[in-house]
């Protein structure tokens, strides 16, 4: 029997009974409305007599008693590294274009810099999830978290062997970045990682330095550092240190997201930084900021919204007992250039 998943203020709780009587029908017909799968079943009339009982009575199905009956529920837990990275938020908007209505989207949210844990995680099965998302992963996450039902791996490159993947091509927009640097005359730089450790980052940081390094470019290991995504914290960090940077000839800096750029593009100003012609900033993400900050910031343009859009199809695929055609994706990068690298 479905029931309220609230209570009334005002009496008892209104179950599907209630319903049933104020309309006149069954509660068998009240469940079919209300869980919209009349086609074929239920008259238009009775459709109408239950939407104005529901209404009235201000009755809800119960998502979780439904789930318990099916072992199973129509929700799909989304897990990501610092979910407060704007990028995350198109991430989600292209998610939610392939769920539609039939799924429920849960996040699970992490403090800034920190890696969900899969003890955490598992705890969230007790919904008994549809499905599961999870984006920027590392190995031993996955590894200890065992995840059984329909899993799809978001921007994990080189974990293709845990679950279907689709992945952006980030090391391809590094090395466009560095040959963009290297063109302009750039001969050291530094680079501002972080710290999440997902292999995403890591593929971005090291494609960038093996081009970086075949094209003349310098960059020492006390020029490389690491912070969480914030702006505030990569500020902090680049003010501590650009001077010691500065006297070694650094020209340019490239950060592993926009929003930590945002943060050299702000200290580097209140240092009285030229940009571009003292000092280079770019990122990874392309932000939509990006296109309006000052200067205008070059980044490499990662496709989020394809990214969260794609990986729910698959996701879905799964979950409905499709065979999927591709189970391995990977969307294109491309670099975007701006004021902040002239």
């Amino acid at each position: 029997m479905d029931t309220l998943d609230r209570p009334n203020a005002r009496g008892p709780r209104v179950t599907a009974a209630m319903v049933a009587e104020r309309a006149g029908v069954s509660t068998a017909t009240v469940s079919l409305v209300a869980n919209g799968k009349t086609q074929g079943r239920v008259s238009k009339d009775n459709i109408s007599r239950v939407r104005e009982a529901i209404s009235e009575l201000g009755y809800v199905v119960d998502g979780i008693g439904s789930s318990l009956a099916k072992g199973v529920s129509s929700i799909v837990i989304l897990v990501a590294p610092d979910i407060s990275n704007p990028f995350f938020a198109k991430v989600i908007a292209g998610v939610r274009e392939s769920l539609r209505a039939d799924y429920q989207l849960l996040l699970s949210v992490t403090d800034a810099g920190e890696f969900p844990q899969a003890a955490d995680v598992r705890k969230l099965m007790a919904f008994r999830p549809a499905g599961l998302l999870v984006d920027a992963p590392n190995s031993d996450f996955l590894e200890e978290l065992s995840a059984a039902g329909p899993l799809v791996l978001l921007d994990a490159p080189g974990l293709e062997s845990y679950a279907p993947t689709v992945n952006l091509d980030v090391a391809h927009g590094a090395r466009e970045l560095a040959a963009h640097l290297a063109d302009s005359g750039h001969t050291r730089a530094a680079y501002i990682d972080s710290v999440t450790g997902t292999a995403t980052f890591e593929l971005r940081r090291n494609a960038f330095l093996k081009e970086a390094g075949a094209r003349g470019i310098s960059v020492p290991p006390d020029c490389i550092m690491s912070t969480r995504i914030d702006l505030g914290a990569a500020a902090e960090a680049f003010a501590g240190a650009w001077p010691r940077w500065q006297r070694q000839g650094v020209t340019a800096v490239v950060c592993g997201t926009d929003t930590q750029a945002y943060g050299v593009l702000q200290e580097a100003r209140v240092a009285g930084v030229r940009m571009p012609q003292d000092l280079a900033v770019a990122g990874f993400d392309d932000l939509p900021y990006s296109a309006t900050s000052n200067p205008s910031l070059t980044s490499v343009h990662l496709p989020a919204v394809p990214l969260g859009r794609k990986a729910g199809q698959q996701l879905r695929g799964l979950m409905e007992g499709i065979e999927l055609e591709e189970p391995h994706v990977t969307l294109d990068s491309s670099l975007v250039v701006r004021g902040s690298t002239g």
